[in-house]
């Protein structure tokens, strides 16, 4: 009987390590710590969603043209504990996102460092920051 049990606990567990999971990735391995970008535009969306929020924006290009890019910040959980309120950052409302490229450059992605709002309340990757 005894081991039985063992048997099904063994098979339990490699049924499970046989189940592909997703693996949490790294900022470090999606995004260039040392190619910081600074991107003036206007929200199109703001996105509380696990794994991580986004902040989606409209720019203006260097062509003139008008691009989507998109920053990746922190966990909605994470965000609301440290005081951000989801609706205080409005479709429509002009911003500047200071964070890091995404290391596949044809990606206008970005990981989300400050946020300052056009009346300079500023905002984490996790929330509101402390004025210095």
């Amino acid at each position: 009987m005894k081991s039985a049990k063992i048997a099904v606990f063994v098979a339990a567990l490699a049924a499970l390590a046989a189940v592909p999971v997703l693996a949490h990735h790294s900022f470090a391995a999606a995004y260039d710590l040392t190619d910081p970008i600074t991107v003036k535009g206007t929200i199109q969306s703001v996105l509380l969603r696990n794994p991580h929020s986004w902040f989606v924006l409209e720019v203006k290009g260097a062509d003139g043209k008008m691009e989507e890019w998109s920053f990746e910040a922190g966990t909605p959980s994470g965000m609301i504990r440290n005081g951000y309120k989801p609706n205080v950052i409005k479709q429509g409302a002009e911003v500047t996102i200071k964070g890091f490229r995404a290391r596949d450059t044809t990606q206008k992605r970005g990981m989300l460092r400050e946020l300052v709002t056009a009346d300079g309340q500023v905002y984490g990757m996790f929330g509101p920051q402390e004025s210095k």
